[in-house]
């Protein structure tokens, strides 16, 4: 985990902060100043910030958020738009967010109180469940690219205007279901196990189908099921079962 993102995530700082902190000297590891931004903070690694050793969490705990569009998955945002953290109560202002959902998207978005679980789960391949809708007809070749993988030397069509990445791989899809295929509008629920920058609105652009909705419902063995937008629950005893059993073989 990059430096600044690590000093986020266990501390009161964002990650605009914590790359202030780092430029002026106040974060060191192993008495040594570290102003790398890129520095990879490994297992075990003591961090200091001002003086103060950050420490991780044994306990953790994790919840479901129902994320509306409209809202940004940050601390805050410096063009005054909102972010998720202004709807969540106060007492999980400090939780990571698992992976994320652009401003455009909706749905299941995990957050915790662990950067060990966060980093473990993002970097799984647990199957990610979307509900999308398309601004036309998915033809063969879509459907062979979901099924056999792409690869994309020029992906940013889809991607954020301001995105740096170019070229993107996508895995073969998990599954795929469509309720809806028409010339002017389709619906399809699509299962994979990857979560890079815009993927799904990356892959459809390919093939000129713009995402007009985008839902996730399913993250692993976490479903969103009848949570209200813009609602929390914490995880079920079941889940958290099932959470446990997969950090253990993790």
């Amino acid at each position: 985990m990059r430096l600044n993102q690590y000093i986020a995530h266990h501390s009161k700082f964002s990650r605009r902060e914590a790359d202030q902190l780092i430029k002026e000297g106040k974060v060191s590891i192993n008495k040594e100043i570290i102003k790398d931004f890129s520095y990879q903070v490994k297992n075990h690694t003591k961090v200091y910030v001002n003086g103060k050793c950050l420490k991780e969490k044994e306990e953790y705990t994790v919840i479901v958020y129902n994320k509306p569009k409209g809202e940004l998955v940050s601390k805050r945002d410096d063009r005054g738009r909102r972010v998720i953290y202004e709807s969540l109560p106060k007492r999980f202002k400090d939780f990571i967010p698992i992976g994320r959902l652009d401003f455009a998207s909706e749905g299941l978005l995990l957050l915790t109180d662990s950067v060990k679980v966060a980093t473990k789960l993002m970097e799984s391949k647990l199957e990610r469940v979307y509900l999308l809708k398309l601004s036309g007809e998915i033809k063969e070749e879509v459907f062979e690219a979901m099924e056999n993988g792409l690869s994309l030397q020029d992906a940013r069509l889809g991607g954020h205007q301001k995105s740096k990445i170019k070229a993107m791989e996508f895995s073969p899809f998990m599954g795929y279901w469509v309720s809806k295929n028409t010339a002017k509008l389709s619906k399809i629920k699509v299962a994979i196990n990857e979560g890079k920058n815009r993927e799904l609105r990356r892959f459809f652009a390919h093939f000129n189908l713009k995402v007009l909705d985008l839902k996730r419902v399913a993250y692993g063995f976490v479903s969103l099921n009848n949570l209200p937008t813009q609602k929390v629950r914490f995880l079920e005893r079941g889940e958290y079962n099932k959470l446990h059993k997969f950090l253990e073989e993790d």
